[in-house]
């Protein structure tokens, strides 16, 4: 396990699917986390978790992440989980669920990313931010116009994020999942009738853990990584090999 105790890092989407395995693997690492998502109860139960501290925030809202952000100490990471996914076919797209999309997945990101940014540098930290991209930035996905936009999007940003960034020493990277076994995961990959055809054209034939995308993420956080920036990392089983 990727050694991080001590260090302060924020996830975002962290009440649910991947964000919460994040959030876990990272308290058994030994870090405190700062977790933002949504759903009152969710985020009481986090807030019982020790060394973690939960708060509900719109991602996409530039005056509450910086309030948020400015209550923060120094710390040492951001992982940017939030996200959404509304799917429609290409000819049918609507306008305001692209915009749903965007506004979430990358607007959020990116607003998350400045702020915690600006921290980091403030503070004379050498941090690490770590985007939640998706195997959907590499491959095309009928019916996952926006969502696929928004990812694409977000590994360009990670690249110019690298580059910029660098000369403050914070490393920036991405991580692109392919289909993960969240409790949303189950259900939408339930039936056979549409998994068997992405499991066939994938080299070792199952879908991913949620901590099996935790744990690259924690390598990328972490130290172990320190020369490592401007990548988007598949965690995919090979899918997008083809």
């Amino acid at each position: 396990m990727a050694n991080l105790a001590g260090k302060k890092i924020v996830v975002t989407g962290a009440t649910s699917g991947i964000g919460r395995a994040i959030v876990d693997e990272l308290l058994k690492s030994g870090t405190y986390v700062y977790g933002v998502g949504f759903g009152e109860d969710v985020i009481a139960e986090l807030n019982n978790l020790e060394n973690c501290e939960a708060v509900e925030l719109d991602v996409t809202n530039e005056k509450e992440v910086e309030r948020f952000v400015a209550t923060l100490p120094g710390v040492d990471g951001l992982v940017n989980s939030a996200g959404i996914s509304i799917l429609e076919p290409v000819l049918e797209f609507k306008k305001e669920s692209l915009e749903k999309v965007l506004g979430v997945n990358l607007i959020g990101t990116l607003i998350m990313s400045r702020e915690i940014a600006k921290s980091m540098i403030k503070n004379k930290i050498a941090g690490s931010i770590v985007n939640l991209s998706s195997q959907a930035s590499i491959i095309g996905l009928k019916e996952h116009l926006s969502y696929c936009s928004s990812k694409g999007a977000i590994d360009s940003a990670t690249m110019v994020m690298c580059m910029e960034l660098g000369e403050y020493n914070i490393r920036v990277n991405a991580v692109n999942p392919t289909v993960t076994m969240t409790a949303m995961g189950k259900m939408a990959w339930s039936d056979p009738a549409k998994s068997k055809p992405v499991l066939d054209a994938m080299p070792l034939g199952r879908f991913a853990e949620p901590e099996e995308i935790a744990r690259p993420v924690l390598f990328l956080l972490s130290n172990d990584a320190s020369m490592i920036s401007g990548v988007a990392l598949p965690v995919d089983g090979g899918y997008t090999i083809q």
